[in-house]
């Protein structure tokens, strides 16, 4: 990296939207787990909130492909960023990363975006907890804490398959070994054959815990991992009175909890919306400026189910308005958007909205 690179003069910062990056280093964390670390074609600054993410656009088989991922980095390395990738069976995208991306190819990104941080929600006491590879957005986190010496007492806790699995685990330790206001714990479900562990042994429950931290109570909790996992700690704080204000995880790709609850109510009810719309007649025009294609559509549709009718492809990737990235502006008319942080305030003055959580409410023009 030379000097006309890093100069202030020809750096600028990040900001949610498309940047295109280049894939600059790959590193093996473990037999199925790969760090991809991107910096910018032109220089740029990664700022963003430690547990954010960013949606990869990548081309596969002739298609766009959207995914999400967490960024494991922490912005205070701030001329790079990284994420943390796991191989699994059937992951079309996870799989597609380790078998095709190497150093130097280029793709885009969006964002960064997310509500899951540790700057909206500060705290002198923290307990971080996380399973599998939802280590990535508290290892943000911690990586920040540490880098920036921040006056934070912390507890992480972390749970994996076998030692063999544990992610980050030589820098956990370091992490540990130089602050002591880092108190790090780690579980294995379970050791193979040969492998010798002295932690703690099983999953995380209520008395382990208990004896981890046992001020938890008192801390605000971050928490990623499967989505088992986070139920199962949801229930034990829950169980033990923990005031879930003070909860937070990571909902990224994942049914958030009062809509799965409700989803067989809510099917009923869309099949009586249904009905009730197929006999009337007030039908809405959404026309697309760039395109010169106008739809007519039922009420309670979204932006994006108009613009498929159409045969416009606006890009999309987790579908519940938290990625941002099927982000367009709304030049006439009125739309309603239920969206979980995947636009900043600075965007919705601006006139942009998230087409697949956006309904119009009258006649609309959006600029695609």
């Amino acid at each position: 990296m030379n000097q006309d690179f890093i100069s202030p003069i020809n750096t600028q910062t990040w900001s949610n939207g498309r940047h295109p990056v280049r894939c600059v280093r790959v590193i093996q964390e473990t037999w199925d787990v790969r760090t991809f670390c991107f910096t910018a074609e032109s220089p740029l600054l990664f700022f963003f909130k430690p547990g954010q993410f960013v949606t990869l656009e990548l081309e596969i088989e002739g298609q766009t492909v959207m995914r999400s991922y967490t960024i494991a980095s922490s912005p205070s390395v701030p001329y790079s960023f990284s994420i943390t990738v796991k191989r699994v069976p059937g992951g079309e995208v996870s799989n597609w990363l380790h078998d095709n991306l190497n150093e130097g190819d280029a793709l885009a990104v969006h964002g960064p975006v997310g509500n899951f941080n540790c700057i909206d929600f500060p705290n002198d006491k923290v307990l971080l907890l996380s399973g599998g590879v939802g280590i990535t957005p508290v290892m943000s986190m911690a990586r920040w804490w540490f880098d920036t010496n921040a006056d934070v007492d912390i507890h992480f806790v972390h749970s994996a398959r076998t030692p063999k699995d544990l992610v980050f685990y030589r820098e956990l330790q370091h992490m540990d070994s130089r602050l002591n206001n880092i108190h790090l714990s780690l579980i294995c479900e379970r050791t193979d054959i040969g492998e010798t562990w002295s932690g703690f042994k099983g999953y995380l429950n209520g008395s382990m815990l208990a004896l981890i931290a046992p001020d938890y109570m008192e801390r605000e909790i971050f928490c990623c991992g499967p989505n088992p996992y986070m139920r199962a700690v949801r229930t034990l704080l829950q169980n033990s009175g923990f005031p879930m204000e003070h909860y937070h995880e990571e909902s990224f790709g994942a049914t958030p909890v009062d809509v799965a609850e409700g989803v067989e109510e809510q099917a009923r009810d869309a099949v009586e919306l249904a009905e009730e719309l197929e006999r009337t007649e007030d039908r809405l025009t959404v026309s697309f400026q760039d395109s010169d294609l106008q739809v007519d559509i039922m009420p309670g549709e979204t932006l994006h189910s108009a613009a498929a009718q159409v045969g416009l492809h606006i890009p999309k990737a987790c579908g519940m308005g938290i990625c941002g990235t099927c982000k367009v502006q709304v030049v006439k008319g009125d739309v309603t958007m239920d969206h979980n942080g995947g636009i900043t305030d600075e965007d919705i003055a601006d006139g942009y909205v998230l087409s697949c959580c956006s309904v119009p409410q009258g006649n609309v023009e959006v600029a695609f």
